[in-house]
């Protein structure tokens, strides 16, 4: 699929078989349907945002790069949003510009929280060395 199509929602919900699938990930339309039994977390997961926008379950998760590259290789194209449309999530917008969003926080959490746990053993064992020296005197 060389040539990308505009789609609307109503367009977009046609598509939520198994064989036929599409969802909506920050205002672009992909086709899963060559992915779903290929998809590390299965086919319940894609089926159950079929044929509507997924970007929320798909940050949720937190996807790698490399499933954001298999993501855009399955671009159908924009996601034309008329009156009515669901609004997107708040957040999507700016997620979508800025790339990995929320994910260079959270990894920075993770590191802090390692951190203060290899500060708190290192101390724990000076305690125990400290206190174990002192009783032997």
């Amino acid at each position: 699929m060389s040539e990308t199509q505009e789609l609307t929602y109503s367009d977009v919900s046609e598509h939520s078989s198994k064989k036929d699938l599409y969802v909506v990930i920050h205002d672009k339309v992909y086709n899963a349907s060559t992915f779903v039994d290929e998809h590390p977390g299965g086919e319940e997961v894609l089926l159950d945002v079929g044929g509507q926008d997924a970007t929320e379950a798909f940050e949720d998760v937190g996807h790698s790069d490399e499933a954001r590259e298999i993501l855009e290789r399955l671009v159908v194209g924009p996601l034309k949003r008329q009156a009515g449309d669901p609004t997107p999530k708040s957040g999507q917008t700016a997620t979508a510009t800025t790339g990995t969003g929320t994910q260079g926080s959270a990894a920075g959490l993770g590191i802090g929280v390692y951190a203060i746990i290899l500060l708190g053993g290192a101390l724990a064992f000076g305690a125990y060395k400290y206190l174990q020296a002192n009783s032997e005197k």
